[in-house]
């Protein structure tokens, strides 16, 4: 197997500049993915933020006494209820998981 030489990643002056740098460039070029491992960050915790949401009166009754019998947040159980519709209607079709 031939090895190549790999480019050198160059130094940026701010995330803006890194991220329309990765835009144009190919990674592999830069980085031996064959010696890649995976990393793990338990307690990092996503950004979030705060947006203003209409919903019919019966609709948020509705959650609320889900979110009650789950013993759970409704806020909270309404934003497991995004992340498995958005999971599902990105997930690739045919494929189950």
């Amino acid at each position: 197997m031939l090895k190549r030489k790999l480019k050198v990643i160059p130094k940026f002056k701010n995330e803006s500049e890194e991220r329309n740098f990765w835009s144009k460039n190919d990674s592999t070029e830069y980085v031996d993915w064959n010696k890649a491992e995976a990393a793990s960050f338990p307690n990092l915790k996503p950004s979030t933020k705060s947006i203003s949401l209409r919903l019919p009166k019966y609709l948020l009754s509705r959650i609320r006494e889900l979110a009650n019998a789950k013993d759970v947040p409704y806020q909270s159980l309404m934003k497991i209820f995004l992340a498995e519709r958005v999971e599902k209607e990105t997930r690739p079709r045919g494929l189950s998981r």
